[in-house]
């Protein structure tokens, strides 16, 4: 897995390439023009929905539903971007993706807790991609509450301001704080499998692919 920047990843397995939430121009980031065999949008927001940017001619989702492609279960729950029921950002997906036995989560910009009901269509996930840099999605504070109420193996932080790009989000302190880590080594890339995975949570911060 690699991260893109932003809320985007290139997730490759054996059998297909998934990209979530392509981008268009953020500067500081570079999408480039990755190859992908199935593409999730979460919102249609330009720095979420630019299926253009991506090669092949892959298979796009765009929202809820159960979808099965080459062997990938991705299942879209249907959410919402602010804490108003969409009134003020619109809807957003939560995309639960089954690829080769790992269950990722990607929540996209969602934007409120999440309710009892999603927690259990959520259940059993390996990786976690939860937004964490506040304004127009959940805060720090609530992103923490979201990881221990899904209870995920992995968790990946994005959606927020790097060094990289000066977009109008909170840093990743103020999240590391709150899980009580106070420093992280990036990484470029993670790879893993069913077994490999560990029985604790872990919290790996991904560096973008450049």
């Amino acid at each position: 897995m690699f991260w893109l920047g932003h809320s985007s990843f290139l997730i490759k397995g054996k059998q297909a390439i998934v990209v979530t939430d392509p981008f268009d121009e953020i500067q500081g980031y570079n999408l480039g023009k990755p190859y992908a065999d199935i593409i999730t949008i979460s919102h249609q927001h330009s720095h979420h929905n630019f299926e253009k940017g991506i090669e092949g001619n892959p298979w796009v989702i765009k929202g809820p539903g159960e979808y099965e492609i080459a062997n990938v279960f991705v299942t879209g729950i249907r959410t919402f971007h602010d804490n108003v029921m969409g009134e003020k950002y619109g809807e957003n997906t939560v995309y639960l993706i089954e690829i080769d036995n790992v269950r990722l989560c990607h929540l996209g910009d969602i934007g409120h807790k999440l309710t009892s009901t999603q927690i259990e269509e959520l259940s059993d996930v390996d990786v976690l991609l939860v937004p964490v840099g506040g304004v127009t999605t959940i805060n720090a504070p609530l992103a923490a509450e979201t990881i221990n109420m899904i209870d995920p193996t992995i968790v990946i932080p994005m959606h927020y301001r790097t060094e990289a790009v000066n977009l109008d989000l909170e840093t990743i302190e103020p999240f590391l704080k709150e899980m009580g880590i106070k420093e992280v080594v990036q990484q470029p890339k993670l790879s893993f499998n069913k077994s490999s995975l560990a029985n604790v949570t872990q919290l790996v911060v991904l560096d973008y692919n450049r």
